[in-house]
């Protein structure tokens, strides 16, 4: 697997330093279709709560084989639902609601990975986005977890969804597989 620097989020207004770089780091990786990967720094110092979820609905093996249900070009691609509908999460199986963990530090740009949720700002389960583009309406107002250091390749290619039915995927792209390693 290649791996390159993500150099495109900002930190405070700089570029972020190149994380691909750091030796016995915890990553998320994701293996997409045609054997993408995908390696995604985790950020427990901004959002520890998340990231523990995160962590744990891996090591569960929960995320394995969900769909990406919405993506929209030029935006995002959001999954882990698994009813694949946009209304799912993991509550039934005692993972309840999160509270909200906003930042001003780190600004939604391409790579970014964030919590989805509903109009409650404390309602984000196991739903995740990764950005392809920047949208700094985001920033403040979602949870950012972590960002795309190695793959975003892969992401591009996951297929995207419908614009007059707001990017929902029919016969949507699945995240193959999730798993915890250590980089």
């Amino acid at each position: 697997m290649r791996r390159r620097a993500f150099a495109g989020l900002a930190l405070s207004g700089l570029a972020a330093p190149a994380v691909a770089r750091a030796q016995g780091q915890e990553r998320l990786e994701f293996t997409l279709k045609d054997d993408g990967r995908v390696l995604i720094e985790l950020l427990p110092e901004v959002a520890p709560r998340h990231v523990e979820r995160i962590r744990e609905l891996t090591r569960r093996g929960l995320y394995d084989g969900t769909p990406f249900h919405r993506v929209i070009a030029g935006f995002m691609a959001q999954g882990g639902d698994p009813t694949g509908t946009g209304m799912g999460g993991f509550r039934d199986q005692g993972f309840p609601d999160l509270p909200a963990e906003f930042t001003n530090r780190y600004r939604f740009l391409r790579g970014t990975c964030g919590m989805a949720r509903t109009q409650n700002p404390n309602s984000a389960n196991s739903q995740f986005f990764i950005m392809f583009a920047p949208a700094p309406s985001l920033d403040g107002q979602y949870t950012i977890w972590g960002r795309v250091v190695a793959g975003m390749e892969a992401v591009d290619r996951i297929k995207r969804g419908d614009p007059a039915r707001n990017g929902l995927v029919q016969n949507p792209d699945r995240l193959i597989r999730a798993r915890l390693v250590t980089v």
